[in-house]
């Protein structure tokens, strides 16, 4: 599994004077999540959201333009994190241990 994947934005994102049309979203690192609820997180809770998107993307984005977001594209960030967050994204290969 790759552990970056681009998200283009239908509506863009005005950063600046910029307009940012698409984000490189990577895995989260356990320590992007620090002092954000796992929980929270797990459940795509907004405000978490908004805390750890400026840590994995790329261009970086701040936190309040998080909320600047139209709602398909953040339908669109979400799914990339839930894939990220599944535990099929990692290719482990699970192997019963003989009793």
């Amino acid at each position: 599994m790759q552990n970056t994947q681009q998200v283009k934005l239908k509506s863009g994102l005005q950063s600046g004077k910029n307009t940012i049309t698409e984000l490189t979203i990577r895995k989260p690192l356990t320590g992007d999540l620090r002092g954000i609820k796992l929980v929270d997180f797990i459940e795509l809770d907004i405000d978490s959201l908004a805390k750890v998107l400026p840590r994995i993307t790329t261009p970086t984005i701040a936190e309040h333009e998080v909320f600047n977001l139209d709602l398909i594209d953040l339908s669109a960030i979400t799914q990339v994190i839930a894939v990220f967050l599944s535990t099929t994204s990692n290719d482990v290969t699970t192997e019963s241990q003989p009793e």
